[in-house]
């Protein structure tokens, strides 16, 4: 049987290289290429071994030949990789996010004009997903919640998507948001956090942190909290392989790792 061919956009980004390694260990897949803003060499050579493989700044001259388009982006840059894909008919798995409704939109109308396989997703640790689950099933029967994300110094949105994705799914089941206590004196401002329908999200950025989610549920005499540590970006890894092997036949857009996972 033939490997997945897979070229991976922004390569050269820590869950790029972490993914380069990953699918490279896979008996039935191979990275044929990769892209990066700037790319320094025309090549790089695959870790742990002597293989070479192209590097590009846009995904055009490499896509060719792809079975299966990872990216590990930002959501403009994202947005013409999938693009691109489109225009090649070659499905598409991607982590990044940051991606505002016309974008979504237009996601949605590129997977249905073009019955390709597309697979977003906030967060590919198969624990987070597990969270955001718990976080459905749990939330209708809870007044109060506040959600603690800690990241990296160098993570550029706050909060997270995923904090965004577990406050949402703590709401799917309800009829209404979440009791936000306000504060009779704030002391200093901002101490209380952002809120999406009364959930209260809290955001840390420093170094030492890969992803930390938090989420405590509260009601007369009891609280429940919901946690999930990535403790580095190998944990990631068991997912990406996962939607990398899903996405191969699909022709419709899959929004977050739960629908592979059939949660």
């Amino acid at each position: 049987m033939s490997k997945i061919k897979v070229v991976i956009s922004g390569i050269s980004g820590k869950m790029g290289q972490e993914s380069l390694k990953a699918v490279h260990a896979q008996s039935d897949m191979e990275v044929i290429g990769g892209t990066c803003k700037s790319p320094q060499y025309s090549t790089l050579t695959i870790p742990d071994s002597s293989i070479k493989i192209p590097t590009t700044a846009s995904l055009e001259p490499i896509i060719s030949e792809a079975d299966v388009v990872l990216d590990f982006t930002n959501s403009e840059v994202a947005m013409d990789a999938i693009r691109i894909a489109a225009n090649h008919n070659v499905p598409i798995v991607t982590g990044s996010t940051g991606f505002n409704a016309e974008m979504v939109k237009e996601i949605e109308t590129i997977s249905e004009k073009n019955k390709l396989g597309i697979i977003v997703a906030p967060n590919f640790a198969i624990g987070a997903v597990l969270m955001m689950h718990l976080a459905k099933t749990a939330g209708q029967f809870f007044e109060f919640a506040d959600l603690t994300e800690s990241h990296h110094e160098q993570k550029l949105d706050s909060p997270s998507g995923t904090a965004i994705s577990i406050a949402k799914s703590a709401l799917e089941n309800r009829n209404s948001g979440f009791t936000s206590v306000k504060s009779q004196k704030e002391l200093i401002e901002g101490t209380r956090g952002g809120t999406l329908e009364g959930i209260n999200i809290h955001s840390s950025r420093m170094p030492g942190r890969v992803a930390h989610h938090e989420l405590t549920f509260g009601t007369i005499g009891q609280t429940f909290t919901i946690k999930h540590d990535s403790i580095n970006r190998e944990s990631f890894m068991p997912g990406v392989i996962m939607a990398i092997k899903h996405v191969i036949g699909q022709s419709s857009l899959i929004w977050g790792l739960e629908k592979v996972m059939r949660l």
